[in-house]
């Protein structure tokens, strides 16, 4: 039978228990150590929390729309939860939609756009975009505080496009003004970064904002699941109207994209009742052409609701016949509630 060295300890239970006690305390120490360290900016970028920090992001300068200088990462979007999108203001098809809609998230938003979520538009175009011309197209869209435009030297500008992943290869083409449509959403302080459509429905891109990307601190009003509105497949006018539509024209009163978006397009209940639908159908395809026609009818919508151009969103002429049918249908449903609003 095999003897035990007397100067070896016995591996009892007692012994083995203490010997992980004293593991866990070390273990301990070394993470506190490691916060501590965190804390006092001791830990390179590379060991912080995000690998998204100073060493990634370009502090690009950029002026804002008041003419005030201002540094990329430090100023815009160090420890802030941000949405950030690129465009050029003589944009006549995604950039007005992208516009509107992100107005339609900012007023969802409210007072909360300034202080813990920020908006950015950064111009692709900064010879022609300069601050005076960023100030009037936001002052014609209506935005609000917390929402800042702003211009750079182009090829920072692209730099920056390529480190947010907003520039394609072959779409975003030298100083081509075709560009990426996403928009981003992120917090930096958390590296959690996010692409999203300006298609989006504008309820999701606010709840991401408001809550995902802010890890949900601010606890959301309990609803019951029982109170929830029966929900129905839309027809393809529908979406494509709630898709490419409903950021700039609501549907009456009773419609919950609205948003308060009447004074970027007239409401379109009654629409299809006051215009000539061939007119209307061609509107909505080629409405850029119609401007440069100068179409009488079109030059006075033009006028009247600000000067903001409709998008050419590139449909095809059955896309825009389901589009009708649908607004024909909605009018059909609420025209024994209210008279047709049409300018």
């Amino acid at each position: 039978m095999k003897r035990r060295r007397a100067d070896t300890p016995a591996h009892t239970p007692r012994s083995r228990a203490l010997g992980m006690h004293l593991i866990l305390v070390l273990v301990t120490c070394l993470l506190a150590a490691r916060v501590l360290l965190a804390h006092d900016g001791i830990l390179s970028p590379r060991e912080s929390a995000t690998p998204w920090g100073g060493e990634y992001f370009p502090n690009t300068l950029l002026t804002d729309q008041d003419g005030r200088q201002v540094r990329f990462f430090d100023d815009l979007i160090k420890d802030k939860v941000v949405v950030i999108n690129f465009i050029f203001t003589s944009c006549s098809d995604s950039c007005p939609l992208e516009t509107a809609r992100l107005r339609q998230v900012q007023k969802l938003l409210g007072d909360r756009v300034g202080q813990d979520i920020f908006f950015y538009s950064i111009s692709i175009d900064p010879l022609s975009d300069t601050p005076e011309v960023l100030k009037a197209y936001a002052q014609r869209f209506k935005v609000g505080p917390g929402w800042t435009f702003l211009t750079g030297e182009f090829e920072a500008v692209t730099d920056l496009r390529k480190k947010l992943g907003l520039f394609i290869e072959g779409v975003d083409n030298g100083r081509s003004k075709d560009h990426n449509l996403s928009l981003i959403v992120g917090n930096q302080g958390t590296g959690r970064w996010m692409k999203a459509s300006p298609f989006e429905n504008p309820w999701i891109l606010a709840d991401q904002l408001a809550n995902t990307l802010q890890n949900w601190k601010k606890p959301s009003i309990e609803q019951s699941y029982a109170d929830a509105p029966e929900i129905r497949p839309p027809s393809n006018g529908e979406e494509l109207f709630r898709t490419r539509c409903a950021s700039c024209h609501s549907l009456g009163p009773l419609d919950g994209q609205g948003i308060g978006m009447r004074s970027i397009g007239p409401d379109l209940v009654g629409v299809t009742r006051q215009r000539d639908l061939a007119w209307l159908n061609r509107w909505i395809r080629e409405p850029d052409r119609m401007l440069a026609e100068k179409d009488p009818l079109a030059l006075a919508l033009f006028e009247r609701f600000d000067k903001i151009p409709m998008p050419n969103l590139r449909l095809d002429e059955n896309a825009a016949q389901s589009i009708l049918g649908f607004l024909q249908e909605e009018t059909d449903r609420q025209q024994p509630l209210q008279a047709a609003q049409v300018p």
